[in-house]
């Protein structure tokens, strides 16, 4: 039962139980603390008004049992599946792409290779809903079809939401409206905000913008996947799932946050590199151990350490970082 967490991924080797078992049974009083309040406040209820308290609540996490309605409701993909009803399903009867329908079998056995729920074997396999949710997905979005990278944030998403469609609307709300331009196949929005995320280092921790720039490091290398993959198989699954609610509200900006926090607590261990590899190597680093596990003081951490971000700063670096990549052509 250890070896395979609430999710389905199988714990590697080197997991270290004695640590997790600390943090969880500290985040487990959290979690059941949170879970009467959000009880309290949806009252039996499917339904939330954005406000500051919401934003507060979410800021410190969603309890499992709610997170895909919350998820659903606060990114607008509720009030999409609403007004498009069986809009999902005729995408699935519809003519298909073949190229697109080939691409996506491709990378049906690539994901998550180790999670049991999504292995041939398993029984109900996900793969299956993986398979119609991006398939449906890349017809309903020509635009960008399918690139490599869905195929993860999908899957976390029927793993929490356990239900195709609603899926299908969450991907949606990410690719369609949080996330600026990530996937479609310029990946022009991908390439801006990794160099947005530069600039933010110059002005945040400025050493190691510095130390990057003179071994000749271009972000892309580092954080690319921070950003493709909204941080999964980077950060620990509860971790992400944290990011993630609050991505659903707050959108993209909170990438950065969570990038800027990564880079400056561990900027003395980063600036300890004195070559190419060496810095690759401690960028891989700084995403695993108890500082990211610890989930709850991790998020709590990420609205602090960059100190202020606005979206008005975000919006400005992205222009200016777009123009010099399309001048750069």
């Amino acid at each position: 039962f250890y070896r395979v967490d609430p999710y389905g991924f199988e714990r590697p080797d080197d997991f270290d139980y004695a640590s997790y078992e600390a943090f969880f049974s500290r985040y487990l009083v959290v979690l059941t603390r949170r879970a009467i309040k959000w009880s309290k406040l949806l009252k039996g209820k499917n339904s939330i008004q954005k406000s500051l308290k919401v934003k507060r609540y979410i800021r410190k996490g969603i309890p499992n049992e709610h997170r895909a309605l919350i998820w659903m409701i606060v990114s607008g993909a509720q009030a999409n599946m609403e007004q498009n009803p069986g809009y999902y399903h005729r995408l699935l009867e519809g003519e298909k792409n073949d190229k697109l329908v080939e691409a996506i079998k491709t990378d049906m056995n690539r994901t998550f290779p180790d999670n049991i729920k999504f292995r041939q074997t398993a029984d109900p396999c996900l793969q299956h809903t993986l398979y119609n949710v991006l398939v449906a997905y890349g017809h309903h979005n020509k635009a960008v079809g399918y690139c490599q990278g869905m195929n993860f944030i999908a899957g976390y998403l029927i793993l929490i939401t356990k239900n195709e469609e609603e899926s299908f609307w969450l991907l949606d709300a990410l690719i369609g409206r949080i996330l600026p331009d990530y996937y479609s196949p310029a990946m022009m929005g991908l390439k801006t905000d990794q160099e947005v995320l530069g600039e933010l280092v110059k002005l945040k921790v400025p050493a190691v913008a510095e130390l990057m720039e003179r071994h000749g490091v271009m972000w892309t290398l580092v954080v690319s996947r921070w950003f493709i993959c909204l941080f999964i198989d980077i950060l620990p699954v509860e971790t992400v799932l944290r990011i993630w609610d609050c991505l659903f509200y707050e959108g993209s900006k909170i990438i950065f946050r969570v990038a800027l926090t990564l880079i400056k607590q561990h900027q003395a261990f980063i600036l300890e590199a004195t070559n190419f590899p060496d810095i690759c190597d401690k960028f891989k680093q700084i995403t695993k151990g108890t500082f990211v596990t610890e989930c709850h003081t991790f998020m709590q951490k990420i609205f602090t350490e960059p100190g202020t971000l606005s979206m008005t700063t975000i919006d400005k670096l992205r222009e200016t970082c777009r123009e010099k990549l399309l001048s750069q052509g």
